[in-house]
């Protein structure tokens, strides 16, 4: 069993992203994994935005990083970007923080043309920080995102793209186990 890390740079609790998160969380869940996540949006603002590492929460969220074997980075996409969020919590981290950790970007976005967030923004930065272990990322259109207080719903297709970036994550999770394991 892996721990995941679920890492959501939505501002808001009830967006498509948190939607897409808590699907994600089942399905991996579902898999055998220990799921964690972490909303960007409630760790305090002054400490985030001043990178003040030494703030409790900024040092307990920093840690949840690096016990866990796999992170996911979520974000809605805005004028092809990733979430102001993401970027000033990926901030706080040292440059090798993601190394070794088999890591998955998705995003939400209201457009097509948001689809080059991941390629462009989000997977070079995952690789700044170290991610030497980045599988495909998933990107999902917001009018295939349905909130709800049941949950919300992914419509089909774009449900099953997101199943198949999860099966690819959840392959290179055990790849990384069963090396480790050789190793030792």
């Amino acid at each position: 069993m892996s721990t995941v890390l679920l890492l959501s740079g939505s501002p808001s609790p009830d967006s498509r992203t948190a939607v897409l998160l808590a699907h994600t969380g089942d399905w991996l869940a579902s898999h055998g994994h220990e799921v964690q996540t972490l909303h960007v949006r409630e760790l305090p603002t002054s400490a985030l935005l001043t990178s003040n590492t030494e703030h409790p929460a900024i040092r307990a969220a920093v840690s949840q990083v690096h016990r866990a074997d796999g992170v996911i980075v979520a974000s809605p996409v805005y004028r092809a970007a990733y979430s102001g969020l993401v970027k000033a919590f990926l901030d706080l981290l040292a440059d090798n923080a993601l190394a070794r950790k088999v890591v998955l970007p998705l995003a939400t976005g209201g457009t097509q043309g948001h689809l080059v967030a991941i390629d462009y923004a989000l997977r070079p930065m995952l690789t700044a920080m170290g991610a030497d272990r980045l599988v495909p990322g998933c990107f999902v259109l917001d009018r295939l995102i349905q909130p709800g207080d049941d949950g919300g719903a992914i419509a089909p297709d774009a449900r099953a793209a997101v199943d198949g970036a999860l099966a690819g994550f959840d392959e290179a999770l055990s790849a990384t186990r069963e090396r480790l394991a050789a190793a030792s």
